[in-house]
């Protein structure tokens, strides 16, 4: 758990960075620090681990003052990853990842085992272990950090703006990747960002700075998007907010309409639309109607998919929305047709969904 308990950062020149504050962000859990340039973010997260010291108030790391602990061991508890990764350009991946468990006594065999570990973990194949980081693309540069903040096993993760290098393709996998080891590791973590979409995705809560370093809404993102403190908070999060807030209701009560559905080969429907199944049962795509047979070069593209039993109403929505005849494809746990979901069947969910997050 990290404290912070009425903390303030003053510079030299009279510039308050942060001013005032009080946040818990609580153990095993990710919490995001998101606001415009010159809120302070950065700086607050730089004080957990002494890289800026504070000017006043009490910051506290599993209960100990970090102003009364040794700087080198704390930062041992404590991973660190930066916007550009950081790696040394003179080493191999694995060299880089193996870097701290030698610092701290492990032999080099046993370290380069572990970061041979690692890489899997964070989803690098072991083939690129000999590259060096010239050789990497941003993502993978980004995942080789993430490995070498791990190595030494720490309780608490630092993130500052660690995915905003690469293009949105690659931050949307890094950030999925994030997800899902912060599930296996269940580490401390606070993450900076500038992007209200990337901090109400990951954050278990969400902390918006306002400019001049006062915390103006610590709230989950479900209640953050739905109720705003004030003009500033609503105007940050966006107009689209109450889209983005569909992601943390149920879509449980929506029904599954039927689907026509074709291989390659089946003859084109006689109206409207059917999905094409490859021979697991999953979809290729959409087909029109038609004369003639299937092909694969007349298949369509078919937007997203809605995950049965783990979606959200703007999984659904968006499926519906994506999709070229309206209809979105609905997929059970093993990605096959489960069946379909309309924009009208999600709008007809929407006050039962409200009622049970509300409960």
């Amino acid at each position: 758990m990290i404290e912070f308990r009425g903390v303030t950062k003053r510079f030299p020149d009279g510039t308050v960075a942060v001013d005032e504050l009080d946040l818990v962000a609580e153990q095993g859990r990710i919490t995001v620090f998101v606001g415009p340039s010159g809120c302070g973010k950065t700086t607050s997260l730089r004080m957990i681990n002494r890289m800026v010291e504070p000017t006043s108030g009490e910051l506290r790391v599993d209960g100990q003052d970090v102003l009364a602990a040794d700087p080198a061991e704390l930062r041992r508890g404590i991973g660190y990853v930066i916007q550009q990764a950081g790696l040394f350009p003179h080493r191999t991946v694995v060299d880089n990842i193996a870097t701290v468990p030698m610092l701290l006594g492990t032999g080099r065999r046993a370290a380069r085992d572990l970061a041979m570990e690692l890489m899997e973990t964070v989803g690098l194949d072991t083939a690129m272990a000999s590259r060096y980081p010239s050789q990497l693309s941003g993502g993978q540069q980004q995942r080789v950090g993430v490995a070498r903040a791990l190595a030494a096993d720490p309780p608490v993760l630092l993130m500052d703006e660690p995915f905003s290098a690469v293009d949105p393709v690659v931050r949307e996998s890094l950030q999925e990747e994030l997800l899902r080891l912060q599930s296996e590791l269940g580490k401390t973590i606070v993450f900076v960002t500038h992007d209200i979409d990337e901090a109400i995705k990951l954050g278990d809560r969400v902390a918006v700075f306002r400019v001049g370093g006062k915390l103006a809404q610590y709230d989950e993102p479900g209640v953050l998007l739905s109720r705003p403190v004030d003009d500033f908070v609503d105007s940050f999060v966006g107009r689209d907010r109450g889209y983005r807030g569909l992601g943390f209701l149920t879509s449980a009560t929506i029904p599954l309409g039927s689907l026509e559905t074709l291989s390659v080969g089946d003859r084109r429907p006689d109206s409207g639309w059917a999905v094409v199944l490859d021979d697991t049962g999953r979809p290729l795509g959409w087909v029109e109607a038609g004369d003639g047979v299937v092909t694969e070069d007349g298949i369509v593209p078919g937007g997203s998919l809605y995950a049965v039993g783990s979606g959200s109403l703007r999984g659904a929505l968006d499926a519906a929305l994506s999709s070229p005849s309206g209809q979105g494809v609905a997929v059970d746990a093993d990605g096959r047709v489960a069946g379909s979901v309309t924009a009208d069947a999600v709008l007809a969910a929407l006050p039962a969904a409200r009622d049970d997050s509300a409960a």
